[in-house]
């Protein structure tokens, strides 16, 4: 048995999971994204993408294509807790999970095969599982490798037809003797790494297909793409991915971004803002365990000019308020006068906080390590009676504490 990594792919995710809760909305063309002027949409059903509607589409372009289409504001916390149900029925048939994103996952089943059956068996279990006990579809790739069995969900998903979706095979299984078969008719964009620039210049070469890709010189193709494309996708090309399936994957960073509905002027509300998303960050820093040394700031314009700052700390921080601090620091550097689109607060360069944190002569001297112990005290009070409970004064806002939740305006604004 070659062929036992699994990559799951959940149907529409976002949209199924919106129709599990509003059953009456089942054929309907809806959209889930960001419902205000600079939202972006994060899935559509297939009837909606009959309309030529798909993620990361502007909501205004996806209005003008479907003005009848329902849509939706995304609700990251809801489908996380979803994704969460999802993850345990995959840790039922091995531990070997590797989450890609909250709708899809790699699964290596090898050491599976004795409890649970074949793979295209355990395949079927999961779809069985997740169908019965979420309500929701997915598709699943088997290959011997993660490259190839993400290339086979492609081919097991369902598509958009004129009057829903046409199903899909559920399954596709690419056995090791039918790799070359599998993958010759692709085009070249299909391949991992490959977008329109590189397309473009492969045609150049009078490559367009992995067929052609495969037969061409792997020299001339290092010569045409730089010696670490052309070696990757000569390797693609025969099919060879030695990737292993990683249960346990590091965070790299911490994050919260912003668009806003009307631009930003305000010296103080821009300040505000800061604070808001340093204090959800440092939330996840204290629940995840771990300290943040560098911290980003990302702006952009009315004009959709964009620029990032970052600086890294003397002593690594899991606190919103030496985030936020810093962050405002950060801004200082960037003429904001024109109004303010985008904001972004994050850490990054991470550790784990198991040995705790390292106090500077300013923590000492000043009262970092008193606010600390308030935001540790805040957290347990947000646990028991909610997020809007309590709060620091430097993030409230004209419409009082309304904490950044993770992934609320991952998508933009909404029309409220």
């Amino acid at each position: 048995m070659t062929s036992h990594i699994l990559h799951v792919d959940m149907d529409a995710f976002f949209v199924s999971a919106e129709l599990v809760r509003r059953p009456e909305l089942r054929g309907l063309p809806v959209v889930v994204g960001g419902t205000g002027g600079r939202g972006v949409v994060a899935a559509a059903s297939y009837e909606a993408r009959s309309f030529g509607i798909f993620s990361a589409m502007s909501t205004y372009q996806a209005r003008r294509l479907c003005p009848r289409a329902v849509f939706l504001q995304g609700d990251h916390s809801y489908y996380a807790s979803v994704s969460s149900k999802v993850m345990g029925i995959f840790e039922r048939y091995t531990p070997l999970v590797e989450p890609i994103s909250l709708d899809e996952a790699f699964l290596d089943v090898g050491g599976s095969v004795r409890l649970h059956g074949l793979p295209y068996e355990i395949a079927q279990s999961i779809r069985r599982d997740i169908n019965h006990e979420q309500g929701l579809t997915c598709s699943v790739g088997i290959a011997p490798n993660k490259f190839l069995a993400k290339l086979a969900t492609e081919e097991a998903k369902p598509s958009p037809g004129p009057s829903g979706p046409i199903p899909g095979l559920g399954v596709k299984v690419v056995e090791e003797h039918e790799i070359q078969e599998f993958l010759d008719p692709l085009p070249v964009r299909s391949l991992w790494g490959v977008g329109p620039v590189t397309v473009a210049r492969l045609d150049q070469i009078g490559v367009s297909t992995v067929f052609q890709l495969r037969n061409f010189p792997r020299d001339s193709l290092i010569q045409a793409l730089g010696k670490t494309q052309g070696a990757h996708l000569h390797r693609l090309a025969h099919g060879v991915d030695e990737r292993n399936v990683e249960a346990r994957q590091n965070i790299k960073s911490l994050s919260h971004e912003e668009t806003f509905s009307e631009d930003l002027y305000s010296e103080e509300r821009i300040t505000t803002e800061i604070f808001r998303m340093a204090d959800a960050v440092g939330k996840r820093l204290r629940g995840l365990g771990i300290l943040g040394a560098t911290v980003n700031l990302k702006v952009r314009l009315k004009d959709f000019s964009t620029f990032t700052r970052s600086v890294t700390l003397p002593d690594p921080t899991d606190s919103g308020k030496t985030v936020g601090k810093t962050a405002v620091n950060l801004l200082r550097s960037v003429e904001t006068s024109s109004g303010v689109r985008l904001l972004g607060v994050g850490v990054s360069n991470l550790t784990e906080s198991d040995l705790g944190l390292q106090l500077s002569f300013d923590d000492i001297d000043g009262k970092d390590p008193e606010w600390r112990d308030a935001e540790k005290a805040i957290d347990e009070i947000h646990e028991r009676f909610g997020t809007q409970s309590i709060g620091a004064a430097s993030t409230l806002s004209e419409k009082g504490l309304r904490p950044k939740e993770k992934g609320s305006q991952q998508w933009g604004p909404s029309n409220n």
